[in-house]
This record gives C-alpha cells, sequence and structure tokens, in this order.
C-alpha cells in the first residue's frame, strides 16, 4: 500500500493491491480537472450538437450551425466563445467568412465514438 496518502493509511482496506492500482490510476489530481473540465464542455447538449456537427462536417459558420442544430445565432457563438477559450475549437476566417472547427484531438477521439443514430 505504497501509494495510500499518509492521511489515509490507517483505513481498512480489503485489497490493498488494487487500492494503489486505483490510485495509479487516478493520476494527479490536476490531470483528473483537466479531464473534468473537458467532459463539462461535452455535458452540455446544445455545445455537443455544435461539436458533433463540426466534427462530422468540418468547418462551418455561425449560421450555418445555427440552422443545423436549431438553436440562434447569438447561442451559437456564445457557445463557440466558450469553446474557444477552452481551446476546443479554432475560427478560420475567410474573407468576411467565419467558419469553426474542432482542434482538440482528445474531444475529436470523444466525438468519434458518438454515433449519430443515438446507439
Amino acid at each position: 500500500m505504497h501509494l495510500v496518502p499518509a492521511d489515509r493509511a490507517d483505513r481498512r482496506t480489503i485489497d490493498g493491491h488494487r487500492v494503489c492500482d486505483a490510485i495509479a490510476a487516478i493520476g494527479e489530481p490536476g490531470h483528473v480537472r483537466t479531464w473534468a473540465d473537458r467532459f463539462s464542455l461535452l455535458a452540455d447538449p446544445k455545445r455537443l450538437a455544435l461539436l458533433l456537427a463540426l466534427h462530422r462536417t468540418g468547418p462551418l459558420a455561425v449560421s450555418d450551425l445555427a440552422i443545423a442544430t436549431g438553436m440562434n445565432d447569438p447561442a451559437v457563438s456564445q457557445a463557440l466563445r466558450l469553446l474557444r477559450a477552452a481551446g476546443v475549437v479554432e475560427r478560420e476566417k475567410e474573407g468576411r467568412v467565419v467558419r469553426y472547427r474542432v482542434i482538440d484531438r482528445d474531444v475529436r477521439a470523444l466525438l468519434g465514438h458518438c454515433v449519430a443514430d443515438g446507439r
């Protein structure tokens, strides 16, 4: 039980070796927080819909995303600002048109597991 912090060392365990494996699997608190923050971005159905649309179709403009998701343009823009600040999407400007795309590899991998038919 070499990985158990001192403040928990006096607690009774059932499978001590698995406790150490579990502690190792959890890792550093900062790493867990980073992933929790990523998951919170995906937890909102409207943001997830935007990300799925971008992931599956490639770069899209705000107005096109609004039509695809049923959201209004300001709501799409606000969600994209949040996703952009988190480093999940980036914008590409082509003249007066601005399109967004997913750039976070980990988020793209998670989105790849989402199936459009709901299974």
